[in-house]
């Protein structure tokens, strides 16, 4: 029966199994339950599709044949689970009885937690309220020992600030007086009768502090005791306001500055102070509105600039002083307790230095100011610029007054190089004018210079020149003061310098007039005469001045006088070179005589000579006289001296290379030659320089007479040797060689003229080649013919070329 009747619920299972497939299925098949079917089943629109499909009563229906469907499934899966249900319902009845257990013990739980609640309750409000007691003694305890505290406190306080039977001691009080403030801060004393009684009074205390500290320190950056403002700074140290006291002081110092300089430039404090002084404070003559003073005050107006300016300056070194005095100390000063340096409680790593500070201040200032009196007083203006050496020259006093008196061992001085260059910035509007009037000043003589025709006439005179130069002179003169201004003053008598160059560089002459040497001066070569005498005298008269002056000064005239010079240059340079090609012409018909015949020396002088003569004659009559006057005259450096040396040195150059070109040269060409080279010697002396000043050559000249007299043999151990060019030795020996051993001239085939040219321009070195050349050629010559012989002046010109070269 057990068997079948598992059976049976295994088959009704089953059944109920297949029939809720068949349910679920059916409702899956059906159009319209298969929607409830579904997962995202929505009933209002399920409900809207309904009404709209216009069978609402069909899907009614359908809906209930559905609910039927369910219900029937229900009631079998209840059979089914029949014995199942029972027994969690038996389950949840145990359950319940669980629950009732646990109920009685949460309350038995409860009931002892209030036993030892009522049993900890009052030990813990005794423990509270004492310890609440407790507190409020201990504050209480704090409190009167605080209030005690500052009581002795302000006790020791009243002994050093009220007893006058000795001077106070400004530190201790101020500690004492922090001390108690601190003490009132810290424990808030505030509403304890016995302590707000003496506020009124600590009060008065601090500030009498505040006040003696203060006068202590102005006394002693005064009087410059360092012990006294160390002192001072010591009590505001101890009262904690050594920075902000600090700070005040530098504020107080910058607007005493400031205030000193504006009063300094105040044109109408002046104007007004003069004519208070001349007519009353009622009278008429005082200032306009613009500061300028009334016609007849301007001299005791510029005095009374002047007299401010120095006052102001005399205030800001005192000021600068001062304050460099306090950093020195605040340097030097740690605080006995703590060891801390005061300018590192004032003056942060980066900041400016308190003296920076001030000179910052005044040099704003003063460039404000100076700016100001420039564009807006016209006055003021006037003065400073045509006093502005005066007026640097106050401003140099000042600096180097401040760093002498701040130049101490040890420390660094008030201002630094810098710094003093700051100063003298702010006076450039001053500067620009000064030096623009200065140029135009200088300028204006120069044009006027040459607007006239008086410049351009022989006699020369030296009146415009000296004129222009004694101008030039007391610019520098005035400046001299101040080395930096001397050098801007330089450079504007440079310009001028350089206008007359280019102005007398425009009235020079050219052209065929100012180059002929055989008629009288043109009135072409006078005007440059003229012009080279003014040119000279102008820089003879600037040379000599410079001697007086710094390198670095000569160095700022040094370009605008050599354009003096080469202007100079430029006006005879082209008759000197005339005439020196004139006299070289002379020297060269040398060359087409015959000085190997048996002339003697009465015979008659040679043409080449007189030509020579009348040339250097007629040249000392018509040009060097008229050149070499005046200034110039007495003036070694100066253009035409240089020059006439330079010709005459020429003169001698040429003549002894020519003669020693001269081959062959008998005993009577020897001797004519000797007569010519005496007779040269005296007419050069005569006529064109001092021959015992132009050196070598003369000293060339006197060699080469004896020389040409020696015999062959004595030659290489003569001392002669060392006056003469080694050109001038090989060329004569020539003359003294067989035919065969050619000159360079007669190998090269150059003429006489050209080969001179070709000397000009080459050295001893590349002629002692071209004579090598030669006595090679003789060499192979004799080689080639089989001889063994040479003549004596072949291996002496070889020794000589060896020793001479």
């Amino acid at each position: 029966m057990r068997s079948a009747s598992f059976r049976d619920r295994e088959h009704e299972e089953e059944d109920a199994g297949g029939a809720e497939v068949d349910a679920l299925a059916e409702m899956a098949r059906d159009p319209v339950l298969c929607r409830f079917v579904s997962e995202d089943f929505n009933a209002t629109q399920f409900a809207s599709d309904a009404l709209r499909s216009g069978s609402a009563a069909a899907s009614a229906e359908k809906v209930e044949q559905g609910m039927a469907l369910l219900e029937k499934q229900l009631r079998r899966e209840v059979v089914l689970r029949h014995s199942e249900l029972v027994q969690q319902l038996s389950s949840v009845k145990d359950m319940e009885g669980a629950l009732g257990v646990v109920k009685i013990g949460v309350g038995s739980l409860e009931n002892s937690v209030r036993r030892v609640r009522s049993e900890v309750a009052e030990p813990y409000k005794s423990i509270r309220s004492k310890s609440t007691q407790l507190s409020c003694l201990h504050t209480t305890v704090e409190l009167l020992r605080a209030v005690v505290r500052v009581l002795k406190q302000l006790k020791r306080l009243r002994e050093l600030v009220v007893d006058s039977s000795k001077p106070t001691d400004l530190s201790k009080a101020a500690q004492l007086w922090s001390e108690i403030e601190g003490l009132r801060s810290d424990a808030d004393l505030s509403g304890i009768e016995v302590v707000d009684s003496e506020l009124a009074w600590l009060k008065e205390a601090g500030t009498k502090i505040r006040s003696e500290a203060m006068r202590s320190l102005e006394a002693g950056m005064k009087a410059f005791n360092q012990a006294q403002v160390g002192a001072a700074l010591q009590v505001y140290f101890n009262l904690g306001e050594l920075r902000p006291t600090v700070e005040s002081v530098i504020q107080k110092y910058k607007s005493q500055a400031v205030k000193s300089i504006a009063s300094a430039l105040d044109m109408k404090a002046i104007s007004a102070s003069v004519a208070a002084a001349a007519t009353g404070p009622a009278g008429p003559g005082g200032a306009h509105r613009s500061g300028t003073p009334q016609l007849g005050a301007g001299s005791r107006a510029r005095d009374g600039l002047w007299q401010r300016l120095g006052q102001c300056m005399e205030q800001l070194h005192s000021i600068l002083v001062a304050v460099w005095h306090l950093e020195r100390v605040m340097i030097k000063k740690r605080d006995p307790v703590s060891h801390a340096s005061f300018i590192d409680e004032v003056v942060q790593a980066g900041d400016a230095s308190l003296t920076e500070r001030v000179w910052e201040a005044i040099v704003k200032a003063f460039a404000s100011q100076m700016k100001s009196a420039f564009t807006s007083s016209s006055f003021v203006k006037e003065i400073f610029v045509l006093g502005y050496p005066k007026l640097l020259g106050v401003a140099d006093n000042f600096l180097q007054r401040l760093v002498r008196d701040t130049e101490v061992k040890g420390a660094s001085p008030a201002i630094k190089d810098a710094d003093r260059q700051q100063l003298v910035t702010t006076l450039e509007p001053f500067q620009n004018a000064y030096l623009g009037q200065t140029l135009a000043r200088l300028t204006d003589l120069v044009n006027n210079m040459f607007a006239s025709s008086t410049l351009l006439r022989l006699p020369t005179s030296e009146e415009p020149i000296a004129k222009l130069v004694a101008r030039i002179q007391e610019e520098v003169e005035a400046a001299k003061l101040d080395a930096r201004l001397t050098l801007m003053v330089l450079k504007e008598v440079g310009k001028s310098v350089q206008l007359f160059a280019e102005k007398a560089e425009y009235q020079l002459a050219t052209g065929p007039d100012a180059r002929q040497v055989t008629g009288p001066a043109t009135p072409s070569q006078l005007k440059n005469f003229a012009l080279c005498h003014h040119l000279q005298d102008i820089h003879h008269r600037l040379s000599s001045m410079m001697t007086g002056l710094s390198p670095s000064a000569a160095d700022i005239l040094s370009p605008s006088l050599g354009a003096v010079y080469g202007v100079a240059v430029d006006t005879v340079n082209p008759l000197f070179k005339a005439m020196a090609e004139r006299l070289e012409k002379s020297i060269l018909e040398m060359q087409g005589l015959d000085f190997n015949s048996d002339m003697t020396v009465d015979d008659e002088r040679p043409k080449y000579m007189q030509e020579i003569q009348e040339a250097a004659t007629h040249f000392r009559s018509e040009f060097l006289s008229k050149l070499l006057t005046g200034s110039s005259s007495g003036n070694p450096k100066s253009v035409s001296i240089n020059f006439v040396r330079k010709m005459a040195s020429r003169v001698l150059v040429l003549f002894v290379r020519h003669a020693a070109l001269v081959r062959p040269l008998s005993e009577a060409g020897k001797l004519s030659m000797a007569r010519d080279m005496a007779e040269l010697e005296l007419l050069v002396a005569q006529n064109l320089f001092p021959v015992e000043q132009l050196g070598a050559p003369y000293r060339a000249l006197r060699a080469f007479r004896p020389f040409i007299f020696l015999e062959t043999n004595q030659i290489a151990s003569s001392p002669l040797l060392q006056e003469l060019p080694a050109s001038v030795v090989f060329h004569h020996l020539y003359s003294r060689a067989p035919d065969e051993l050619e000159s360079p001239m007669k190998r090269s085939k150059l003429s006489a003229s050209q080969y001179s040219l070709w000397l000009d321009t080459h050295s001893e070195q590349d002629v002692w080649k071209e004579v090598k050349g030669t006595l090679d050629d003789y060499a192979a010559k004799v080689r080639a013919r089989g001889d063994k012989q040479f003549t004596p002046i072949y291996p002496l010109m070889l020794q000589l070329g060896s020793s001479l070269l």
